[in-house]
């Protein structure tokens, strides 16, 4: 993917720069937080920032809770300017550290929504039987494959638009993912009957075998984009009998229905999770188990039946939270 290149005018953008540079150096994407101090240079160029140090009270006018943002948004704020700030004072600068101690995210506190059975069903159903478009002649098409591999190898949105043909081993049925959310590539295998249908999706889209272009391609060049599928999804939700509001279900719940259904089968067949969490984990591409074992606590809270054989087999395996995982 290509970086967006930004321009720093304000009398830090220079060391703004080196310090996205150092980021990327060592191994961070850093796009998000070159985004966000690119915004912070621009409210230091409208303050006047005359000499190269960062005050508390520029600090402060910058971490300040703009109406209708999110905790998580703002503290995201917080950390990019922290982490700018001791790259300043490492420098000889002169810089205000926002404290760490009020910087508190909560990386849980989004209940998804976990789709039944019967729902996937039927959202699978309305795929399947959606209508041919003049403008995207490929949708009908795009639509059953794209939602089959979100529900049934739990990937995140953006790791399937990201996929690319040769991406995608038909021989050994699986799915190469790079470029994720915590740089940890991945194999991911697929189901047979999904690895069929993605031999015929080739056919039908014509896919040459050894080109590098996109597994969902747009009609405009690309691929899908994130904003696109939602909106689409809005629409297959409705036709599926399946209430939205403002707060989902999103795209992203399908890749958390997979996961509490997978462990839901593991506790009714009595498998061991001590051995099966690792490796649910690194299908998910989790950065550590803690997302994982929270998958363990949603499903043992959405299923009473199982909860007693959940907490009497695996207890020292389910975390002692009371909310859940946002990724």
């Amino acid at each position: 993917m290509t970086e967006k290149i930004f321009v720093f005018e304000s009398i830090l953008g220079n060391l703004m720069k080196d310090y996205i540079v150092e980021k990327r150096s060592v191994g961070y994407k850093f796009q998000k937080g070159a985004s966000m101090l690119k915004r912070f240079d621009t409210l230091i160029t409208q303050k006047g920032l005359n000499e190269k140090k960062l005050t508390k009270e520029l600090i402060l006018l910058w971490t300040e809770k703009s109406p209708n943002e999110t905790n998580a948004t703002r503290c995201g704020r917080i950390s990019i300017t922290r982490g700018f700030a001791q790259y300043m004072v490492r420098l000889g600068y002169q810089a205000y550290i926002y404290p760490i101690s009020t910087i508190t995210i909560n990386r849980y506190s989004y209940i998804p929504y976990i789709f039944s059975e019967n729902e996937i069903s039927n959202i699978f159903n309305v795929c399947d039987n959606y209508q041919i478009s003049d403008c995207s002649p490929n949708r009908h098409l795009v639509l059953p494959l794209l939602f089959r591999m979100l529900y049934g190898c739990g990937l995140r949105i953006s790791e399937a638009l990201n996929l690319t043909y040769e991406d995608v081993d038909l021989e050994r049925g699986t799915l190469f993912i790079k470029n994720t959310k915590f740089d940890k590539e991945r194999i991911v295998p697929m189901a047979s009957s999904l690895t069929e249908r993605c031999r015929v999706y080739r056919e039908d889209l014509n896919l040459n075998k050894g080109s590098n272009i996109f597994l969902f391609p747009s009609p405009y060049g690309g691929h899908y984009t994130h904003s696109t599928i939602y909106k689409l999804f809005r629409v297959i939700l409705w036709e599926s009998g399946i209430s939205h509001t403002g707060k989902g279900p999103r795209v992203h719940d399908l890749r958390h229905a997979f996961s509490v259904h997978c462990l839901k089968k593991w506790v009714l067949k009595g498998e061991d999770l001590t051995n099966l969490l690792p490796y649910l984990s690194t299908f998910l591409g989790h950065a550590d188990l803690r997302g994982t074992q929270h998958y363990l606590r949603l499903t043992a809270d959405l299923y009473p039946d199982i909860i007693t054989k959940v907490e009497q087999s695996f207890s020292s395996l389910i975390p002692e939270v009371t909310s859940y995982e946002a990724d």
